[in-house]
C-alpha cells in the first residue's frame, strides 16, 4: 500500500502544474491544514474560556466612559438627594421646626420632609459651604492644617458686628488653620469665617463667588450667599439643598467629623496663640473687646445634641433672627447614617431655641433608627463575570447600576439581626442570546433583586462595564 501510495504520489508530481489533478491536491492540503489550524485556534480558545474567571481591567478610558454613560441613564440616581424606590405609609412627627427633611446618607433616599422647599436664611450653617471651600483647598496641596494664617483686620474679634459668634481672633495672633477650622465649626466663630476667606480667596466677595459657584454647580437653585459667617440675611438656602450639600460635605470630608464636629468644647487663645510680647492674662470685655485678646475662653460645640443623643457626631448649628434656629443633625449607628435638616425652629432665648433642636433632632432621629438600616450589597454583587464566545475577549463584567447601600425598613417586632437575615439579593443574569449583539458601556443586561421576606423592595439594574462587539 505505502508504494502504491508513493506511486500515486510521484505520479502526481510528475504532473503539470496546471494540471486538475496537482490543483485538486494542493486544495486538498491547503483544507486539510486550514481545518487543523481551526481546531487548534478553537481548541486553545476553549482552553481559554473554561479557565477565564475574570474580564480584563478597564481602561482609564472604558472608566470614563462608564460614568459617563451611568450618569446620563440612571441620573435621578446620582441626584444628592431622591425618593425612596419603594411607597411609605403616611409619616406624622411631632416637629417644632417649619422645614425639615430627613434623608439616609448612605444613598440620599428622603425618609421624611416638611415643608422642605421654603427658603430661609441658612445662618451659621452657611459655615458647612466656608469648610467645604477650605477642605477642598487642603485636598489640593495648597494649604495643611498646620499652616499659619494672616488675621486680617476684618477677622479681629473687636471689628465683629454685635452679637456675632466668635472664637476670639486678636491681632498679631498666630493660629493655624486646623485651629481656624475647629473654631469655625465648634464655635460657629464668624470671625474665623473671615480670615479664612481672606486666607484662601483674598476677600470675602471672592470667596463668596467660590461658594455661589458650588452651589451652582450641583443644581442649589434656591441657594445662595452674600459673605461666608452667615452672619447676613441675605444668604439663602432651604432644608432640602442644605441636606443635599451636607451630604456631599460628608461624603468628599468624613473626617471633618472627627477632627472638628465632635469635638465638645474649644479653648482660644492659647499661649502659642498671642502675638509677640502679650501673655495669657484675664480681660475686661464689658466695654468691647481689646485689639489684643489675651484671655483664653473656653466655648462648648454649639450643637445641643452631642453627648445626648446615641452616635450623634455633626453637624451645625445656626440661628438669626430672620431664620430661628437651624439644625443639620447627623448620627451614626451600627454602620447605618442618618441626616436631617431643620429650618424656623422656635424660640425666644438661646435655651428655648437649644431644647427645640433636642427635642426635633431626637424625635427624626430615633424615628428613623427605630424605622430602617442600610443593607450593604455583598462584594460578589458588585462585579459578576459573565463569559461568552460571543463577545471579544470572551466575557465582560456585570456591575450595579450604582452600589449605595439599600435602605431597608424593620419588619415590625423583629430585631436588627432577624431583619439583616430577611433580607435576599437574587441576581438576574442575560442570557447567551442577549450577548449576540453589539453591547455599550452601561447598557442594561440584567437585574438584583433585593426583597426582604417574600416581598420585593426594589431592582437595581446590572449593566455591562464596557462596549463589546459581537465576534470570535
Amino acid at each position: 500500500m505505502i508504494t502504491d501510495y508513493l506511486n500515486r504520489t510521484s505520479q502526481t508530481d510528475s504532473l503539470p502544474e496546471n494540471s486538475p489533478d496537482k490543483r485538486k491536491r494542493r486544495l486538498r492540503v491547503l483544507g486539510a491544514f486550514l481545518i487543523i489550524c481551526a481546531a487548534s485556534f478553537l481548541a486553545v480558545r476553549a482552553y481559554k474560556f473554561a479557565k477565564l474567571t475574570a474580564a480584563a481591567p478597564l481602561t482609564t478610558e472604558q472608566t470614563a466612559l462608564l460614568a459617563e454613560n451611568l450618569r446620563a441613564s440612571y441620573a435621578s440616581q446620582y441626584q444628592l438627594v431622591k425618593e425612596l424606590p419603594y411607597n411609605l405609609a403616611p409619616r406624622t412627627l411631632n416637629l417644632l421646626a417649619e422645614s425639615a427633611i430627613l434623608i439616609d446618607v448612605s444613598n440620599g433616599c428622603i425618609l421624611y420632609e416638611k415643608n422642605a422647599d421654603e427658603i430661609i436664611p441658612p445662618a451659621s450653617m452657611t459655615k458647612l459651604f466656608s469648610l467645604f471651600v477650605v477642605e477642598e483647598e487642603v485636598s489640593r496641596g495648597r494649604f495643611s492644617y498646620d499652616s499659619i494664617i494672616p488675621l486680617p483686620p476684618e477677622s479681629w474679634a473687636c471689628n465683629a458686628p454685635p452679637h456675632s459668634s466668635l472664637m476670639f481672633l486678636g491681632e498679631g495672633q498666630r493660629v493655624t488653620l486646623e485651629e481656624l477650622l475647629t473654631g469655625l465649626s465648634v464655635c460657629s466663630g464668624n470671625d474665623a469665617a473671615y480670615a479664612l476667606a481672606y486666607a484662601t480667596c483674598g476677600s470675602m466677595p471672592a470667596f463668596v463667588d467660590r461658594m455661589n459657584q458650588i452651589a451652582a454647580d450641583l443644581g442649589l437653585s434656591h441657594t445662595y450667599f452674600e459673605e461666608s459667617s452667615g452672619y447676613s440675611e441675605n444668604n439663602l438656602t432651604t432644608a432640602r439643598e442644605m441636606a443635599a450639600f451636607s451630604r456631599l460635605y460628608l461624603k468628599n470630608h468624613p473626617d471633618s467629623l472627627a477632627r472638628y464636629h465632635s469635638v465638645p468644647q474649644f479653648t482660644y487663645p492659647k499661649e502659642h496663640n498671642l502675638a509677640p510680647g502679650d501673655s495669657l492674662a484675664n480681660q475686661d470685655f464689658s466695654q468691647g473687646f481689646p485689639r489684643h485678646i489675651t484671655m483664653p475662653i473656653t466655648q462648648k460645640n454649639t450643637n445641643p445634641l452631642l453627648g445626648k443623643l446615641d452616635g450623634c457626631d455633626g453637624l451645625k448649628t445656626g440661628y438669626i433672627d430672620e431664620s430661628g434656629y437651624n439644625l443639620s443633625l447627623t448620627a451614626e449607628r451600627k454602620g447605618t447614617r442618618f441626616l436631617s435638616v431643620t429650618m424656623k425652629g422656635p424660640g425666644t432665648s438661646v435655651s428655648e431655641g437649644q431644647a427645640g433642636r433636642v427635642h426635633d433632632g431626637t424625635e427624626l432621629m430615633e424615628w428613623a433608627f427605630s424605622n430602617f438600616f442600610d443593607y450593604q450589597i455583598p462584594a460578589e454583587y458588585k462585579s459578576i463575570f459573565v463569559k461568552s464566545f460571543f463577545i471579544k475577549g470572551m466575557g465582560l463584567n456585570l456591575l450595579p447600576a450604582w452600589s449605595d447601600a439599600v435602605t431597608i425598613p424593620f419588619i415590625k417586632g423583629e430585631s436588627l439581626d432577624q431583619c439583616r437575615g430577611l433580607v435576599k439579593i437574587t441576581a438576574l443574569l442575560p442570557r447567551q442570546s442577549d450577548l449576540v449583539k453589539k453591547i455599550s458601556a452601561g447598557q442594561l443586561l440584567g437585574h438584583l433583586i433585593i426583597s426582604v421576606g417574600d416581598s420585593e423592595l426594589c431592582r437595581i439594574p446590572l449593566v455591562s462595564d464596557r462596549d463589546s462587539a459581537f465576534g470570535l
